[in-house]
């Protein structure tokens, strides 16, 4: 439906349970994510998908071997007691992880 809409991207979850949200639609899961995106691939459907919704650091690799495009983090950021440094470590190890998959 979104691609049809054209939109530029989706974020698609809640990947697992998240206060943040009152209104949650049904938690994903990594099974939940492996499905949707090879479903996609299958449809020769391509858009940018961004996983959302209660993503805990040790999610991370497993959400990349899906295909996703890219992962919302926020929870993570703004639940550290040194935002910068949580920024920092994040974006060297998903850079890190990023190329390690291709």
């Amino acid at each position: 439906q979104r691609i049809e809409e054209r939109c530029d991207y989706v974020g698609l979850g809640p990947f697992r349970f998240t206060t943040t949200k009152a209104n949650l639609s049904p938690i994903l899961g990594l099974e939940g994510y492996t499905r949707i995106l090879s479903e996609l691939t299958n449809r020769h459907l391509s858009i940018p998908v961004y996983a959302i919704g209660g993503i805990l650091k040790e999610d991370v690799p497993a959400l990349i071997q899906t295909g996703v495009y890219g992962i919302a983090l926020s929870g993570m950021i703004t639940d550290a007691a040194d935002r910068a440094a949580r920024i920092d470590r994040k974006s060297t190890r998903l850079n890190s992880i990023t190329l390690e998959s291709r």
